[in-house]
């Protein structure tokens, strides 16, 4: 019974992983702007939230840094792609490249470095429930806080009138121009916004899902988180059921392993992305479903004028 528990609460840790920077993309792509760069931006923020632990020794303050580091990555990919009109898919493997290259090398120096002891969280009297406390009571704050994040943002989306605004901006920018609004200031900020929670999302590797810096450690989340938000049609709930069952899968791994199944280690290390690649399979045998869930102008360059 103890394994299960120790299984769903890592399933829940992972999915957080997932679901922070999948969201992050899925405002992005609400604007109508892919960004592959993901992988690069969690990699960045992960060495930036890492070292600000090191130092000052506060979980907040790195956390704030990662978002930070991400932000400042995507801000560099708005301007290139949005104001100068840079090819999207193109930049974004750019800036992905560059964040593994900088990340590496920014981090030679804290590869040894150790965070200070980490806090335990748990909910008081939850926690003391059999199976179903060690499994959800006892988690980081931020896997309750992605719960909020998701509502919150099928909220903002579909409630709000800036929301729609950012919706109709992925839909038609032509119309949304010709309404009055500045396309390209809102895709500015929309991708600024996705590349800040994609900086939470490696800062929390970093510093709270395995607290220690290793070179790439962010191994591929990056590009699950962008499978994901395809997966999930474009929706926030679906995207947070899926981060969690990628998650589970990312942990079913090491969960075999305790119990002495004899599958090759490899095999069990590329379940995660053979489990990417079968979904993104079968999602991609119904165009015609994909084109009513994807936002009309996703990846589609605006220019004023033309």
């Amino acid at each position: 019974m103890e394994s299960y528990a120790l299984l769903l609460a890592a399933t829940l840790n992972a999915g957080t992983v997932l679901a922070i920077a999948a969201l992050g993309l899925l405002i992005n792509e609400k604007a109508g702007i892919v960004n592959l760069g993901a992988e690069g931006m969690m990699l960045c923020a992960a060495i930036a939230g890492f070292a600000t632990v090191v130092h000052t020794g506060s979980d907040n303050l790195g956390f704030l840094a990662g978002m930070g580091a991400g932000a400042l990555m995507a801000s560099l990919f708005g301007v290139l792609v949005i104001y100068l009109g840079t090819n999207q898919y193109a930049t974004g493997l750019a800036l992905s490249l560059f964040g593994v290259g900088f990340s590496a090398f920014v981090g030679i120096g804290y590869v040894q470095e150790k965070l200070p002891p980490r806090p335990q969280f748990e909910i008081p009297w939850l926690a003391d429930i059999p199976l179903l406390g060690p499994a959800f009571f006892k988690q980081h704050p931020l896997v309750y806080g992605v719960i909020i994040l998701v509502f919150g943002m099928m909220w903002f989306l579909y409630q709000t009138r800036t929301g729609l605004v950012l919706r109709s901006v992925g839909e038609s920018p032509e119309s949304a121009h010709a309404l009055g609004y500045s396309v390209r200031r809102i895709r500015f900020f929309a991708v600024v916004a996705g590349g800040a929670l994609c900086g939470l999302s490696g800062a929390y590797i970093s510093v709270a899902y395995t607290p220690l810096w290793v070179e790439g450690m962010v191994a591929g989340k990056g590009w699950i988180a962008l499978a994901l938000t395809t997966f999930a049609t474009w929706r926030p709930a679906r995207i947070l059921l899926g981060a969690y069952l990628f998650g589970g899968v990312t942990m079913l791994q090491f969960h075999l392993q305790g119990l002495g199944v004899q599958v090759p280690s490899q095999w069990l290390s590329a379940l995660p992305y053979l489990a990417t690649i079968v979904v993104l399979a079968l999602i991609s045998r119904n165009p015609a479903w994909i084109r009513i869930n994807m936002p009309a102008s996703l990846g589609k360059p605006f220019q004023p004028g033309s």
